[in-house]
C-alpha cells in the first residue's frame, strides 16, 4: 500500500451543531484550494482571518484558513484547514464546493490516519493511539493512549527488534563463515541473549494486557438462582437503579448492561435471568442468553443467598467450569444473618460475603474483581494496546520459545535462526513494518471520518 496522490477533504470536527467547524484538505491541490476559498496567498502555518468565498463570488462564512506545507504537515501532505462555525448546513457547503471543482474527493474513515502512516509521519501503533485516544472512557485510557501516540509502546518493540537484528547477524554470520570454527549451539552468548530478549518480550506483554484491559474493559457476567439479589448487586455497583428488584422470582427475564469504572478500570457489568427450571417461554429465553454471556465472560460472579453452593454450581453446565474463566463466589444478604463482610480466597476461587443491599462488603468485590484481572491502578508508563498486539507478542513468544528449546537440545543454527527472524516479523507487524494490506484497511476504516 503506497500514499494517495489524489486530495481529500472531511470535516475534522464532530457531526452536529458547534462553536467552530474545521474541514480538513489533505493532498497536492490543498494549496490550490485554500487560494480559491480564500483568494489569497496563505503565509504557512500562520491563522489568516478572512471570508470563506465560494461559488460565484458569495461569501459562505468567516472564519480562520491555515495551511501546512508538505512534509511538516500531519499527514506528510499539504494540508489547509478551514476553521469556521459549527454549522452543519454552512459546513457541509464548503465540502460540496471543494468536491464539486473537481481538485478533491471526500475522505474516507480514517484516511487521514492512514496517509499519515504511509508517509512515515506515524508508525501503526501511533495511527491506533489516535483512535484510542478519541475513544478513551477513563482517564488512565486516555493516559496510556498519550503515552502511546508518542512512541513509548513503539520504542520499546523497536528497541527489542534492533536487539534481535543483531543477535540474528550474529548467528548468521557464523554460519556463513564455518571455517571460524564457531560452535553457535555451544554459544553462551547466544543463549544469554535469547533468554534475556525474552524476558523483555515478556515485560512488554505484561504492560500491553494492562493497556488492552484499559482500551476494551473487562466482562463480568452476574449468574444465579432467582432472588439472589443479581440485579441488587447490579445496582449496587453501577450507582443506579438500572434492574427492576421485586420479590417476584423471574422478574428479570433478559441480560442487563451497566458500564462502570473502577479505579479506572473499565467493567461491563451483565445481569442475568436466574437459573431455575420453568415452563415459561419468555424466561427460558433469558436463561439461554445467561448461559450465552457466562461462555463470553472474562468473569463469572456466581451469587446466592446461601453459604452452600452446591445447588448453583449444579445450575451451571460443566463446560463453564471447564472454561479457563474465574469464578467469584459471592454469599448475599448477610446483613439477615446479623454478618460482618468476609473475603477468602482458594486457589483460583474468590469466596466473598456481603450485602447488595446495604452495600456492606462491595469493597472486597471490586478488589476481587481488579485483584482477578491483575488490574494495575497506577498510569505511570501505561501505554494502549489492542487485541492484534496481544497475538502478535504471543506469536513471537512462541518462537523465542522454539528458539531456546533448540539450543537446549542442540538442534540445527538455521532452525534457530529461522525462529528469530520469524519472531522478528512478528513484533514488526506491531508498528507496521512487515503488515499485509487489508489489514491497514480494516485498522483505518475502523477510524472515524476526518481522522
Amino acid at each position: 500500500m503506497t500514499a494517495s496522490k489524489e486530495t481529500i477533504v472531511a470535516q475534522a470536527t464532530a457531526l452536529g451543531r458547534g462553536a467552530v467547524g474545521i474541514i480538513r484538505v489533505s493532498g497536492p491541490n490543498a494549496k490550490a484550494i485554500s487560494k480559491l476559498i480564500t483568494q489569497k496567498e496563505l503565509k504557512p502555518r500562520y491563522a489568516h482571518y478572512l471570508p470563506f468565498i465560494t461559488g460565484e463570488q458569495q461569501v459562505l462564512d468567516y472564519g480562520l484558513a491555515i495551511f501546512f506545507p508538505n512534509p511538516h504537515s500531519f499527514t506528510g501532505e499539504d494540508v489547509v484547514e478551514f476553521q469556521g462555525h459549527g454549522g452543519p448546513v454552512v459546513l457541509q457547503a464548503l465540502q460540496e464546493y471543494i468536491v464539486n471543482t473537481g481538485l478533491a474527493r471526500y475522505a474516507q474513515p480514517g484516511e487521514f490516519s492512514q496517509q499519515a502512516f504511509l508517509n512515515g509521519k506515524l508508525d501503526l501503533v501511533q495511527a491506533e493511539a489516535i483512535a484510542d485516544l478519541i475513544n478513551a472512557n477513563s482517564m488512565q485510557a486516555a493516559k496510556g493512549a498519550i503515552n502511546s501516540l508518542q512512541g513509548a509502546f513503539s520504542e520499546k518493540i523497536a528497541t527489542l527488534v534492533e536487539d534481535l537484528i543483531l543477535l540474528r547477524t550474529y548467528l548468521e554470520a557464523g554460519m556463513d563463515f564455518p571455517d571460524e570454527e564457531i560452535d553457535i549451539l555451544a554459544d553462551s552468548f547466544v543463549q544469554q541473549k535469547i533468554t534475556e530478549l525474552e524476558q523483555r518480550l515478556i515485560e512488554i506483554k505484561n504492560s500491553a494486557q494492562q493497556g488492552k484491559i484499559l482500551r476494551d474493559g473487562i466482562s463480568a457476567v452476574i449468574v444465579g438462582q432467582p432472588n439472589a439479589g443479581k440485579s441488587s448487586l447490579l445496582n449496587a455497583l453501577s450507582g443506579e437503579q438500572s434492574a427492576i428488584v421485586t420479590e417476584i422470582a423471574g422478574t428479570t427475564r433478559d441480560t442487563l448492561k451497566e458500564f462502570i469504572q473502577i479505579d479506572g478500570l473499565p467493567l461491563h457489568i451483565i445481569d442475568t435471568a436466574g437459573l431455575r427450571e420453568t415452563s415459561d417461554k419468555v424466561e427460558l429465553i433469558g436463561i439461554e442468553r445467561a448461559y450465552q454471556a457466562m461462555s463470553k465472560a472474562d468473569v463469572l460472579i456466581i451469587m446466592s443467598d446461601q453459604k452452600d453452593f452446591s445447588a448453583e454450581i449444579n445450575l451451571l453446565p460443566e463446560s463453564i467450569f471447564e472454561l479457563d474463566i474465574p469464578k467469584i463466589m459471592i454469599t448475599n444478604k448477610i446483613d439477615i444473618q446479623g454478618e460482618q463482610p468476609w473475603c477468602e480466597k482458594k486457589g483460583n476461587l474468590y469466596f466473598l460475603g456481603l450485602s447488595a443491599q446495604t452495600q456492606a462488603g462491595l469493597d472486597n468485590l471490586k478488589s476481587a474483581l481488579k485483584e482477578i484481572i491483575g488490574y494495575n491502578q497506577s498510569s505511570e508508563g501505561t501505554i494502549i494496546a489492542r487485541q492484534r498486539h496481544i497475538q502478535a507478542i504471543n506469536e513471537a513468544a512462541e518462537y523465542f520459545a522454539n528458539a531456546t528449546a533448540y539450543m537446549r537440545i542442540g538442534t540445527s543454527p538455521e532452525l534457530i535462526a529461522d525462529d528469530l527472524r520469524m519472531a522478528q516479523q512478528k513484533l514488526s507487524e506491531i508498528t507496521g513494518k512487515f503488515t499485509a494490506d487489508d489489514l491497514l484497511t480494516r485498522i483505518f476504516t475502523s477510524f472515524c471520518i476526518g481522522k
